[in-house]
């Protein structure tokens, strides 16, 4: 297993209002080779749970969390429907906890559900778990949280039918977004359910390092400083999911004064591409797989040609069709799945939603003072199921 770099040191002084979201990004590299580390020593434990589930032909496994965390779930989605050979959807715990009968609609069928947190304290989260175990036959559960004493963690801890897979304790973010939350999660249901069968993940720590210690982070400090006052987000399959959560950061960090829009490559010719003016910046997250990349590079060159020059950028792994001057490397990760790839290109919009809110005046920490927008989720009533 590779390493990570050391930690990268940035020796510009931290903002005012901004010191953990500027640590929590920068210590990813560090926190997913401990991840690996942890996942590693929980192996045997691990797989005695999961074996006799995987080995049922008619599994369902339900990935589910809310707003970033619901992404996770949508980012590794089709790799680990691949990696395992079973059903896999990505379900928000907004969804199961609103509409909890077409979730879960084949009450009969094996389900495991992964329920993403990072406090594990949400509503929905908690709830999520409940409503499955009251609607479904035979339900199980991985929990993967980063609070050790949230809820949802206390409350499947020792549980037969429930593994609790705790991430670094520095991964629970104490900023207002999620940033090596997500991160930390993602990494460890790709490492316990794909394993091997994903591509890239060894990988991820020094791609991430490299582009935190590299050009990039200057890169994105022009493009947020020329005038740009909204941003596209766009991608294909996984990298999809990454650019819904890339338009979440951004409208969270800076407080909802930067407008984002996210879409896929191909959907976004049908309709949404009003929402282009001149003063947007595009960014398209380029897929590894050869088919899907073609699709992603038509819409690039399409869309540079109707922007001002350096409005529109590419975050890839590999250069091939693409300019250089207008192209975020993530070195390293040429041969990964997308759904690894997400792990340090998510690294780019968070540089962006970092640099926007400072840009815009606002302090990322804490960009809802007033609390309109809390870092968990308020005002949610839970109401009871109807009698089955």
């Amino acid at each position: 297993m590779k390493t990570a770099a050391p930690e990268t040191a940035d020796h510009r002084a931290v903002p005012q209002g901004a010191t953990h979201t500027c640590r929590e990004i920068r210590q990813q590299p560090r926190l997913w080779a401990e991840t690996a580390t942890r996942l590693s020593e929980e192996r045997a434990s691990l797989d005695t749970f999961l074996a006799p589930l995987l080995a049922e032909p008619r599994l369902r496994i339900v990935l589910t969390g809310a707003g970033t965390s619901a992404y996770a779930g949508q980012i590794a989605r089709s790799a680990l429907a691949r990696a395992t050979g079973r059903t896999v959807a990505a379900v928000a715990t907004t969804d199961i906890t609103a509409d909890p009968t077409a979730c879960f609609e084949e009450s009969d069928r094996p389900t495991l559900l992964v329920s993403f947190a990072r406090s594990g304290n949400s509503p929905e989260s908690l709830a999520a778990t409940d409503i499955a175990d009251q609607l479904l036959d035979r339900c199980a559960h991985l929990v993967i949280t980063c609070n050790a004493d949230g809820t949802l963690a206390t409350r499947h801890q020792g549980r037969p039918d429930s593994y609790v897979l705790l991430t670094p304790p520095e991964s629970e973010d104490q900023g207002f977004a999620m940033t090596s939350s997500l991160t930390c999660m993602l990494l460890t249901v790709l490492r316990a359910l794909g394993g091997d069968h994903v591509r890239g993940l060894d990988d991820c720590p020094a791609a991430a390092a490299s582009l935190l210690s590299g050009d990039v982070t200057d890169r994105v400090t022009v493009l947020v400083g020329g005038g740009i006052d909204r941003f596209v987000y766009l991608g294909s399959g996984a990298l999809q999911a990454l650019a819904g959560e890339s338009a979440l950061k951004l409208l969270e960090l800076t407080g909802g004064a930067v407008t984002a829009l996210s879409d896929s490559s191909l959907g976004f010719r049908h309709g949404p591409k009003a929402f282009l003016t001149r003063r947007t910046a595009v960014v398209v997250y380029v897929s590894n797989d050869p088919y899907t990349r073609r699709y992603d590079l038509d819409i690039f060159r399409e869309l540079s040609a109707a922007l001002p020059a350096g409005h529109v950028v590419a975050v890839a792994a590999r250069p091939d069709g693409l300019p250089a001057d207008r192209t975020w490397l993530v070195d390293g990760m040429a041969d990964a799945d997308d759904a690894a790839l997400a792990l340090p290109a998510v690294v780019c919009a968070q540089l962006v939603a970092l640099n926007a809110s400072l840009a815009c005046g606002v302090r990322p920490d804490n960009p809802f003072p007033d609390g309109e927008v809390n870092r968990v989720v308020q005002g949610v009533t839970i109401h009871p199921l109807p009698t089955r």
